[in-house]
Order: C-alpha cells, then sequence, then structure tokens
C-alpha cells in the first residue's frame, strides 16, 4: 500500500514536472485595451428608399475624421457603412479603419443600432465588432471593439450627421 502510494506520488511529481517544462516557455498573450475619442462626419452618401414602410431607406456612406488616443496620439478614422433605417432610426454596419500617426492601422467589421428622436432624426449609435486587419505595430490582431457616438444634428450643406463618441479595443497581439 505504501509502494503505491509512493510510486502514484511520484508520476503525480513527474507529471507536474513535465507540464511545467513543456509549457514553460509558450509565450502566452495578454489582452491589452485602447481607448479613444472621435469626431468625425459624411464625406460621401447616398439613399435608397425601400418601398415596404413609410421612411425605410438604405443609406450607404463613408465617413472620416480624428480619433485622440488616452495618452495624447492623434490618429485618422475612415468608415465605410450601411444604415437601414426607418424614420431614422436602425441597424448599421460598418467598416472602419483606424490610421495611427505611425502609420499602422487596424480594420475592424462592426454591426450597430441607431435610435432616433420622435421627430426621425438619429441622435445616438453603438456598435459591437471585431477586429479583422491590421498592419505596422498592430500586425495579427485579434480581439473586440465597442463604439458609441452621439450624433449631431446636420447642419445646411452637410451630408449626414457628425458624430462625437469613445471607441474601446481590447486585443491580443502575437508573440514575436
Amino acid at each position: 500500500m505504501a509502494t503505491q502510494r509512493s510510486c502514484l506520488g511520484l508520476a503525480t511529481a513527474t507529471i507536474l514536472v513535465m507540464s511545467i517544462w513543456l509549457l514553460g516557455p509558450v509565450p502566452w498573450a495578454t489582452a491589452e485595451t485602447l481607448k479613444f475619442r472621435f469626431f468625425n462626419h459624411v464625406i460621401k452618401t447616398e439613399s435608397f428608399p425601400i418601398p415596404d414602410a413609410e421612411g425605410h431607406f438604405i443609406i450607404p456612406n463613408i465617413r472620416e475624421g480624428v480619433i485622440i488616443l488616452e495618452n495624447g496620439e492623434l490618429g485618422w478614422l475612415k468608415g465605410t457603412l450601411i444604415f437601414d433605417a426607418i424614420k431614422g432610426a436602425g441597424t448599421v454596419d460598418m467598416y472602419p479603419t483606424w490610421t495611427f500617426q505611425d502609420g499602422s492601422t487596424i480594420t475592424a467589421r462592426t454591426r450597430g443600432t441607431v435610435e432616433a428622436t420622435p421627430q426621425g432624426v438619429p441622435s445616438t449609435v453603438k456598435f459591437v465588432g471585431d477586429m479583422i486587419h491590421g498592419t505596422g505595430r498592430f500586425q495579427g490582431i485579434k480581439g473586440s471593439v465597442t463604439i458609441s457616438a452621439k450624433l449631431l444634428p446636420t447642419e445646411k450643406g452637410e451630408l449626414g450627421p457628425k458624430a462625437l463618441g469613445e471607441t474601446i479595443l481590447v486585443y491580443t497581439l502575437p508573440s514575436k
């Protein structure tokens, strides 16, 4: 009986040591968080009516603007999106690309919802999604993105509402 316990203890210790030895050099990815504020506006748009309901439109557009990271670094946003709206509210699919001062980029695929005022004016938007591509220091990026923004009323001569909001990226990068 004592011999069996001794063998069992030795086997357990051997498995533990081998596991540590085998798993020791594995670089564990640590999730990082990048937060930034943004301001953007519509630079190109078109509106296509859908005849199933009053005020139903499909609206593809392109937005551009600035991002300001928590550390003060500036960057640029370009987003291509399709808004499916009934009386100013609905769903939106967007592919934002963020370009940083060193030329690195991150592209994501997001899906969101737009809320509107009772008068049918879009007022807020919230997105969630995944990062699908990175370059430079973000090569191989994986992770999620959340975006929330207040939509400012469209002024005369503007193609659509300006957006002021915040983006949060939670990501990992491949080990080097």
